[in-house]
């Protein structure tokens, strides 16, 4: 649908769109038809590089007779047809980024080609074409595209076309300050792998949208129509934009946080496959997390102590090996045991009860007892974890601590 369909290059060109404006530069004399075979191109290459010289078309086709023209046509001799650069033009735009610009045509490398011998046309021309017809107003793209800008600035000249406004903006690079490649393995590359990742849309357009570009406010988690309504292009950076993947791990975290439960649920759940429990508790583990988790399938890493069988880390037993420590943990044993009602609101009174009884507070009560009971130094509300284990498996953890000290 649309106005300016078709919208595909492949169909645009079916519908030959582009060969009549070739024709009309061939017409005018602005472009010619060039007869030169692929290894004639290719001497005239290596000649130029031995000789020290930055390879470009010679223009030895711009000086065929009419008569060498029509002969050739005539044979059926395979042809592409190059745009007429001029010798000494200097084209200047404003560009939005950058500021004034500025090429000379003798910089170009040489009489450029439009159609190429396969009658198809290349970039350059075909994007100047398209992007006339429909209509556009800016062109926003990366700075690497920016020695292709005078040589569509010349065509959109030599056809009367209206010159949009261009922008070149900074290149996404990786931790290393290298443009960001496809073939860069240290980063995820395509959206679709974000998606399966558990990351949430309105996160990464948030997050890419700050690539090479901020808002006036220092404020960073902005919604989409926020971004939409405050976008302009003084903003755009002239500085490489790292692809930065704490900070967007960081603002998908921002994003899951304001998620409701159930929604929350929905991003988490396809992620954790378990029959140890039951859907219930499932949802009671996954809420857990809720505030730490960067994306959907870092539930799997974090829950992992539900799943599977923690193991005491040196520096864990190290700190359990503390004077006092198997006095508190042998406490808490006991009232644990002790305990008819085994819910987070209850323990959370144990823990409480057992510092007093040992007159022991702060992290020499409440480290022990997580490392104690969950075999980790960190993670989230105690008592809510002691709950979906239950007494036994609390006393079985406990038990296997004191056995270290």
């Amino acid at each position: 649908g649309g106005e300016f369909g078709p919208y595909t290059q492949l169909e645009r060109i079916e519908k030959g769109i582009y060969q009549p404006y070739a024709n009309e530069l061939i017409k005018n004399k602005k472009a010619y038809y060039c007869f030169c075979t692929s290894k004639e191109l290719e001497d005239e290459v290596e000649i130029q590089k031995n000789a020290g010289k930055i390879p470009k078309y010679s223009g030895k086709c711009r000086h065929l007779s009419e008569k060498d023209i029509v002969d050739n046509l005539a044979k059926n001799k395979p042809y592409s047809i190059r745009f007429k650069v001029s010798d000494d033009e200097v084209i200047t735009w404003n560009d939005l980024v950058k500021g004034e610009v500025s090429f000379n045509s003798k910089d170009v490398s040489g009489d450029f080609n439009i159609i190429k011998r396969d009658g198809i046309p290349t970039y350059n021309f075909a994007v100047t074409i398209d992007d006339a017809l429909m209509e556009i107003s800016h062109v926003l793209r990366g700075e690497d595209h920016i020695s292709n800008t005078p040589k569509q600035i010349m065509l959109y000249n030599a056809l009367g076309f209206r010159i949009p406004e261009f922008g070149h903006m900074t290149l996404i690079v990786n931790e290393d300050g290298k443009k960001l490649s496809k073939r860069d393995t240290s980063i995820i590359q395509f959206i679709s792998e974000y998606k399966e990742l558990g990351y949430l849309p309105n996160a990464m357009f948030n997050f890419i949208i700050l690539l090479g570009w901020s808002p006036e406010s220092t404020a960073e988690i902005l919604n989409k129509e926020e971004l939409i309504k405050m976008f302009n292009t003084k903003r755009l950076s002239k500085s490489s934009a790292k692809f930065d993947v704490d900070k967007l791990s960081w603002i998908n975290n921002q994003y899951i946080k304001k998620l409701s439960d159930e929604d929350y649920l929905n991003l988490v759940k396809p992620f954790i496959s378990s029959n140890l429990y039951d859907d219930n508790t499932i949802n009671k583990i996954s809420l857990l997390y809720k505030k730490e988790i960067s994306f959907g399938e870092e539930i799997k890493k974090a829950s992992e102590l539900f799943f599977q069988t923690p193991i005491l880390n040196d520096e864990a037993i190290e700190f359990i090996k503390q004077d006092g420590v198997f006095k508190t943990l042998n406490t808490f044993k006991q009232l644990v045991i002790a305990c008819d009602n085994f819910i987070a609101s209850i323990i959370k009174d144990l823990i409480k009860q057992c510092g007093q009884e040992v007159q022991v507070k702060g992290k020499l009560l409440f480290m022990p007892i997580r490392i104690a009971t969950t075999f980790q130094m960190h993670g989230p509300e105690l008592a809510d974890i002691l709950e979906i284990f239950g007494k036994e498996k609390v006393i079985e953890h406990i038990n296997i601590t004191l056995e270290k000290i």
